[in-house]
């Protein structure tokens, strides 16, 4: 499937920086990083239920416990959550660069294992590359891996074997990949995957499929590209949002796109121009690609 087209209005939403989309029993979840926000809704419903939260949420996970495993600006945390998504108890479990004030937990999700990967990213306005990537598991606490330092920490994502992680510093315009070993959180052979091919695309999310391909939301571009397994740019959808974040693939038959959208960086001129911009936008594909994450293994409560 060569994608190309527009991606529909599906639920709006005002979004200052909507992140780490993903499908989870049933229902659409996302985190609001700067309104300290992670949101869940089930299609057709009015409006998603929200969990309002102590800090900002960069990325998160499913437990298979059913808990939710928290990348909150500098820690982790494992949640409970009550009726109607409302914070019922707290667990921090690891701080994260609590001697670097400039950084904080932005782009992850779990590994095939079911450990979580994540990065950070450098909020000073230098942005120099001070952010790291993490692997953080209850059996193994929190590893850092050998990756170079980056900016903006994004575009995690995995092979459907879990030998290869996809990551990329957005301000570097290209997405790399290496070879990845779960238990010993070992990598190595850091190579080019792809390379933008737009001057106003910078790779933010990014999620693999079903068939192996990497789609990737790119910020400023107003679009999500799907690529293949080689890196080549098969094609994209655009969105009426320039600041396009994380796609996700899900739904029932997992035969739907969707991607999230960011408010932020854009002045008065520009939101007037895209009123739409921290929304949900979607549709459906010709068969189903979605390919779940694995759950969080939280099964082993002491590191």
């Amino acid at each position: 499937m060569n994608p190309s087209g527009a991606l529909e209005l599906v639920l709006p939403q005002s979004a200052t920086l909507g992140e780490g989309l993903l499908w989870r029993d049933g229902r659409w979840w996302w985190t609001d990083i700067e309104s300290a926000a992670l949101y869940a809704w089930r299609p057709g419903a009015a409006e998603p239920q929200c969990c309002r939260l102590p800090d900002r949420l960069g990325s998160f996970a499913h437990c298979r416990s059913g808990r939710v495993l928290l990348g909150l600006a500098k820690r982790l945390a494992l949640a409970v959550l009550g009726p109607e998504l409302a914070l019922a108890q707290l667990q921090t479990l690891a701080p994260v660069d609590a001697a670097e004030p400039r950084t904080r937990i932005n782009d992850g999700r779990t590994d095939r294992r079911g450990y979580f990967v994540f990065g950070t990213l450098n909020e000073a306005g230098e942005k120099r590359p001070i952010g790291s990537f993490y692997q953080f598991s209850l059996r193994h606490g929190l590893r850092r891996l050998a990756l170079p330092a980056v900016a903006i920490a994004n575009s995690i994502c995995f092979s459907a074997d879990g030998r290869t992680m996809y990551f990329c510093d957005t301000l570097s315009r290209r997405i790399q990949q290496c070879d990845y070993d779960a238990e010993s959180a070992q990598v190595g052979n850091v190579r080019l995957f792809t390379q933008m091919d737009r001057d106003d695309a910078w790779p933010d999310g990014s999620v693999i499929d079903a068939e192996g391909c990497l789609w990737n939301a790119q910020w400023g571009a107003g679009r999500v590209a799907r690529y293949d397994p080689d890196g080549r740019l098969m094609g994209a959808f655009s969105a009426p949002a320039a600041h396009t974040t994380c796609p996700a693939l899900g739904g029932e038959g997992l035969d739907r796109l969707m991607l999230t959208s960011a408010r932020a960086e854009l002045g008065r001129d520009a939101l007037a121009a895209q009123p739409l911009s921290g929304s949900l936008f979607g549709l459906r594909l010709p068969r189903a690609l979605g390919l779940a994450d694995a759950l969080f293994d939280d099964s082993k409560e002491t590191p």
